[in-house]
C-alpha cells in the first residue's frame, strides 16, 4: 500500500544553457536577499539610513559563508579527511554543508568591521537583522531539500520526506522525517516571535538578537534528535544538541543581564541618520564643512553638532546693527539739529 510523502528532487542542479544553477546556493542567495530587505525596513524604522544594512552585509556575508563552512568541516573532518577521502571536497560549497553556529559567529565579526566603520553600535544592527536572519534560514533549510540531506528518523506519515538511495554516500531509500521543513517552519516562527517581542517591549541593544538564538536553539535542539546523520557525539547527545544547549542558556542570561544594565532601547542607531531630521538644514546652511563631516561622524549625533555651533544673533524690531556709529548725543548734535532746521522757512534765528 502506498503511502503519502514529500518528494524529494531528482537533481539539485538545474542548467540554464552552459550555467549549473545549484538549488542549494539558490536558497542560500534568495534567504540573504530577504535578510538584507527585512533587516533595511526594521533599520530605517529604528531612525537608520537606507542602504546600511546591505554596507554592513558586505562584510558579514562572507565572513558568515567562510564561518559556516569552517564549522562544518572542523566537525566533520572526517567527510574530507577520512580514509578513501578527497580534501578538495572541502571547498565545494554548493554541494552543501554550511553550520548555522560558525556563520553566526564569524558573520558578526565581518559585522562588527562594517558597524565600526560606519560608527554605529553593532547590538542595534543585529537587532534590526534578527527576524530577518531567521527567515533566511527558513529558505535555506529547503537547500537541504533539494541535496537530499540531513533528514530525520524514518516515518511512515503523511508528510514524510522519500529519500533516493545513492550507495555512494551510503544513503539508503525511504521515507524519514522533513527535518529540513520541520526546522523551516520554526524558523518562520521565531521571526514572528521576534517582530512581535520587539514592538511589545521595545527590545534593544541586542537583546532582539539574544531572544532570535534562544528561540532557535529550542528547535534546533529537537530537530539535531530527529536527525539520523552521522556526527560527533559527547555524553550520549549530539554535538549540535550541546551546542544549542550553551547559546540558549548565554542568550537568555545576556537579555537578562542586558535589561537591568541597559532597559530601553537605544535613542541614536546611526550619528549620521540624526542629519535628516529638524536641524539638518541649519548645520548645512550655517556649517556646510561641519554637515559633511558629520556624514562619517562615530561620535555625536547631529543634535550636539547643532550645540556647537553658536547661531547668528536674531535682530529685534527697531534694534540698529550692531557695526552701525553711535548717534551722536550732547553738544555734538546741536550743530545738525541747528543745521536742520535753518533752512527751514519762517523759523527766527
Amino acid at each position: 500500500m502506498d503511502i503519502a510523502y514529500i518528494p524529494s528532487p531528482s537533481t539539485g542542479v538545474i542548467h540554464l544553457g552552459p550555467v549549473p544553477l545549484r538549488g542549494y546556493a539558490f536558497c542560500i542567495i534568495i534567504g540573504v536577499f530577504v535578510a538584507v530587505w527585512l533587516g533595511n525596513r526594521r533599520w530605517i524604522a529604528r531612525g537608520g539610513r537606507a542602504g546600511t544594512v546591505a554596507d554592513i552585509a558586505v562584510w558579514a556575508v562572507p565572513f558568515g559563508l567562510v564561518g559556516g563552512r569552517l564549522y562544518h568541516v572542523i566537525t566533520d573532518y572526517e567527510l574530507y579527511f577520512g580514509e578513501g577521502r578527497d580534501w578538495v571536497n572541502a571547498f565545494k560549497i554548493w554541494e552543501g554543508g554550511l553550520g548555522i553556529w560558525g556563520a553566526v559567529a564569524l558573520g558578526a565579526v565581518g559585522a562588527w568591521i562594517g558597524c565600526r566603520r560606519r560608527g554605529i553600535p553593532l547590538p542595534a544592527w543585529a537587532d534590526a537583522l534578527a527576524p530577518g536572519l531567521a527567515v533566511a534560514q527558513a529558505i535555506g533549510r529547503w537547500g537541504n531539500w533539494f541535496n537530499q540531506e540531513l533528514y530525520g528518523k524514518p516515518t511512515d506519515l503523511p508528510w514524510a520526506l522519500k529519500i533516493d538511495a545513492d550507495p555512494a554516500i551510503g544513503r539508503i531509500a525511504g521515507t524519514y522525517h522533513p527535518t529540513f521543513l520541520y526546522e523551516s517552519l520554526w524558523c518562520l516562527g521565531v521571526a514572528a516571535l521576534v517582530i512581535w517581542a520587539d514592538r511589545r517591549f521595545t527590545l534593544g541593544h541586542g537583546r532582539a538578537f539574544a531572544l532570535y538564538v534562544a528561540a532557535y536553539t529550542v528547535g534546533r535542539f529537537w530537530t539535531e534528535y530527529l536527525r539520523v546523520d552521522d556526527t560527533h557525539h559527547v555524553l550520549g547527545l549530539r554535538l549540535n544538541g550541546w551546542t544549542s544547549i550553551v547559546l540558549f542558556l548565554a542568550a537568555v542570561a545576556y537579555m537578562i543581564i542586558s535589561a537591568k544594565r541597559r532597559p530601553g532601547r537605544e535613542t541614536v542607531v546611526e550619528p549620521a541618520a540624526a542629519e535628516d531630521g529638524p536641524d539638518a538644514a541649519f548645520v548645512k546652511a550655517e556649517r556646510p564643512e561641519k554637515a559633511e563631516k558629520a556624514e562619517g561622524a562615530a561620535g555625536k549625533p547631529a543634535a550636539k553638532l547643532v550645540k556647537e555651533l553658536p547661531r547668528k544673533p536674531v535682530k529685534k524690531p527697531g534694534e540698529k546693527p550692531s557695526g552701525a556709529p553711535a548717534a551722536p548725543s550732547g553738544d555734538a548734535a546741536a550743530p545738525a539739529a541747528g543745521d536742520a532746521s535753518a533752512d527751514k522757512p519762517g523759523k527766527k534765528l
